[in-house]
């Protein structure tokens, strides 16, 4: 009778388990995201996942990550993903090549680039003249790092054709080891590149593109439309869980950031994770809210024109809508 008992125990208690389980996957509504890297930069993101927004909306998010904006794009074009977040110049590309179902901005996470020039020694008094004649280790050409590189050395008199050798040849997570190893005079880092090359005294970070480029839409979060309209309340759910990670990296600390996103990140330590999220922070990189502005949106035609990238304009109105992140700044 007592075995019989304890086994009845058990079983109610792995069916209460089941049924949980069960109810969970029913209340939730799955979205998927599909995010063109996995970033520090993008921490308000990981804040949000972690500190549970999304499901506190009704939302069973799956992240998964792209490795690049045109493998983000495809995803959400053909419907494997929900969301797509990436730079907003793949929803400009695609809209100038005719698509048929255009995806939609509706929320911006960054407002600066995220990456830094390293040199091989401290340079106090850097300016960007100082890159005359000398070999670079770059970004993809068309990519927004590239892009928001050369947008800066032209705003600034110089040629990236003729005024120093840009190398962009090495795939966009090689460069750091590339530079480690001798190749080139300086290289452009995203984090955790740009810190890593600085503990290993391999290099030091002697500008923010983000800092010299302005105030920069370089990500936002998108959808096809077809989706939007079928759907505005996931998309409205989404958003708000998005504002709240905002609003806590804009109100607490490096260290209290770092120690919620860490569980995304197990293979960078806390005290180097944090020092990148203080230097995210100190530049102002994440926005007070996910509106994205019209001269936002002009100013990245402006980087894509300049950089050759763009034979015509596109309107603001179809390619942005700002409902569901006033909404949710509310």
């Amino acid at each position: 009778m007592k075995k019989w008992l304890i086994a009845c125990v058990t079983v109610l208690l792995l069916c209460g388990v089941f049924l949980s389980g069960c109810s969970k996957d029913e209340t939730l509504t799955r979205v998927t995201l599909n995010e063109v890297a996995h970033s520090i930069f993008y921490a308000p993101q990981y804040v949000a996942i972690e500190n549970g927004y999304f499901a506190e909306e009704g939302l069973d998010l799956e992240l998964v990550t792209g490795y690049g904006a045109d493998k983000t794009m495809a995803a959400v074009l053909s419907g494997e993903a929900d969301i797509g977040f990436m730079g907003a110049e793949a929803s400009i590309y695609t809209s100038l090549e005719g698509a048929k179902d255009p995806v939609v901005n509706f929320a911006q996470l960054t407002q600066r680039a995220g990456n830094f020039l390293v040199a091989r020694e401290p340079m106090d008094d850097f300016k960007w003249s100082d890159l005359k004649g000398h070999d670079i280790l770059g970004g993809r050409k068309g990519g927004m790092p590239q892009m928001v590189f050369e947008y800066i050395l032209k705003q600034n008199g110089l040629d990236p054709e003729k005024d120093m050798n840009i190398d962009q040849s090495i795939d966009f997570g090689s460069t750091a080891a590339a530079f480690s190893g001798g190749q080139a005079d300086f290289t452009v880092e995203f984090e955790p590149g740009a810190t890593l090359l600085e503990q290993e005294g391999a290099g030091y970070v002697v500008a923010s593109l983000g800092v010299d480029s302005g105030y920069v839409p370089y990500t936002a979060y998108s959808t096809k439309g077809s989706y939007m309209e079928k759907h505005p309340d996931i998309i409205q759910k989404f958003t708000n869980a998005m504002q709240r990670g905002m609003d806590y990296v804009n109100s607490h600390s490096a260290e209290e950031i770092a120690g919620v996103i860490q569980p995304q990140f197990e293979e960078t330590d806390l005290d180097t994770l944090t020092t990148i999220v203080k230097r995210y922070n100190d530049q102002e990189t994440w926005k007070d809210n996910l509106i994205f502005e019209e001269k936002s949106f002009e100013l990245l035609q402006d980087i894509l024109e300049t950089a050759g990238e763009l034979d015509s304009r596109t309107s603001y109105g179809d390619l942005v809508t700002t409902v569901y992140a006033e909404k949710a700044a509310e």
